[in-house]
């Protein structure tokens, strides 16, 4: 029996929530990127077209939401690169709803949303203001990456995987034994704070962090970490998700998403 149709508003509402139609990872272009990276506001939003205003649905419409926060972002911190800014909304945003549940993504069928339905999660535009840390990148590094992706030989500089970039995520399409990769945090809260990591890792593989402890002060204000993953289980296998959180024991949450495939052989059904 199907109950009869209600309208209900207010805190009672379970919220946020993936659209079925929203985009989904994982890149099929380039799967050792994260896709997509945020998730904002994209249904039943009151828009303006032309002389009057209409609610639509869409990544059109969560798209302004994310540019407005940048926007906001850049007023209140001037000095931050586009990836300093990125990298604040990736990390501060929630991955749990209204009620403290896991987000839940709606498709064929609902499930538990994962970093490739939403990336780092809902964005949260106050706690993007205030990181505590970020991940930074030099524009000459995209540069590198870019002409390597693209085949241009004679421009080419930089031969690793895209997840050694700098991102605030990471996403290891391969597993076959072990990996390390590294990652760069400078700090942008307090100046004498010390972070120390909370490790989810996928399930089926061994995670680690060295060092699990980063002390920051007026002089060292970047840090440098590497990130060791060892399949547990040599099973030709799907993604598995899981996250590094850096807390300093007050207000900061500093988490990316991580998202790693342990494969045995590459096979044409699993690459295609």
């Amino acid at each position: 029996m199907v109950s009869p149709t209600m309208n209900t508003i207010g805190s009672t509402v379970l919220s946020p929530k993936v659209a079925a139609f929203s985009s989904r990872g994982p890149s099929p272009v380039y799967p050792d990127l994260l896709k997509p990276d945020i998730a904002a506001p994209g249904v039943s939003i009151l828009a303006a077209v032309e002389n009057s205003y209409i609610f639509l649905s869409g990544t059109s419409m969560a798209c302004p939401h994310v540019s407005g926060v940048v926007a906001l972002l850049k007023a209140v911190h001037p000095d931050w690169s586009p990836a300093a800014i990125k990298s604040a909304i990736v990390t501060t945003a929630s991955v749990t709803d209204g009620f403290g549940l896991a987000v839940e993504a709606d498709g064929v069928p609902r499930k538990i949303a994962d970093p490739f339905d939403y990336g780092g999660g809902q964005i949260l535009p106050t706690r993007a203001a205030d990181p505590g840390l970020v991940y930074d990148i030099d524009s000459k590094d995209y540069l590198d990456y870019l002409n390597c992706t693209l085949g241009v030989s004679d421009t080419c500089k930089v031969t690793k995987p895209l997840y050694f970039l700098n991102l605030p995520s990471i996403v290891i399409p391969e597993l076959k034994t072990s990996l390390t990769v590294w990652r760069t945090v400078t700090n942008v809260g307090e100046v004498e704070v010390v972070y120390r990591a909370d490790i989810r890792a996928p399930p089926g593989v061994d995670m680690t962090v060295e060092p699990p402890v980063l002390e920051f002060n007026a002089i060292q204000k970047v840090r440098s970490f590497v990130v060791r993953f060892v399949a547990r289980q040599r099973v030709q296998g799907d993604y598995r998700f899981g996250s590094l959180t850096w807390l300093d024991g007050g207000r900061h949450l500093v988490r990316i998403p991580i998202a790693v495939r342990v494969v045995i052989q590459d096979l044409y059904s699993d690459t295609s």
